[in-house]
């Protein structure tokens, strides 16, 4: 039986640009490049504590953007290897409303090609296998 997070990806556009601000208050813009791999968090998520908390090696032939609707108020992500945006309209645009989530994008289509529900790093390596060699 083939388990996933999520029955079916809803296949969707994509936006070709994002832009946000990191937790140090720097501004960001950026065009996605490739495939991207987008992981939504929140703050005061047990869900979330595992993939903050990975290597970046997790997913290190892949581009990989973590996006919060809000700022980390308590300093839970100040240990993480990971740089994090806050990105509300992002993640508005993306119709991603329940983190911890994940979507794959294809910049190249411009489209959400791969999501699921975030359990840890290995969970979204074998969901994602199919449209990247990792």
């Amino acid at each position: 039986m083939d388990v996933r997070s999520i029955d079916a990806p809803r296949q969707r556009p994509a936006p070709q640009h994002f832009s946000g601000v990191t937790l140090d208050g720097a501004h960001v813009s950026q065009e996605f490049e490739g495939l991207t791999l987008l992981i939504a968090i929140k703050s005061r998520c047990d869900g979330c504590r595992d993939i903050i908390n990975s290597s970046p090696e997790e997913f290190a032939d892949l581009r990989v953007i973590f996006v919060s609707a809000t700022n980390d108020d308590d300093d839970e992500w100040s240990d993480s290897a990971h740089a994090i945006i806050v990105a509300p309209a992002l993640l508005a645009e993306l119709d991603i409303a329940w983190p911890p989530f994940y979507v794959l994008i294809d910049a190249l289509t411009q489209r959400v090609v791969c999501e699921g529900v975030v359990f840890g790093p290995s969970q979204i390596r074998d969901e994602i296998a199919e449209f990247v060699a990792l």
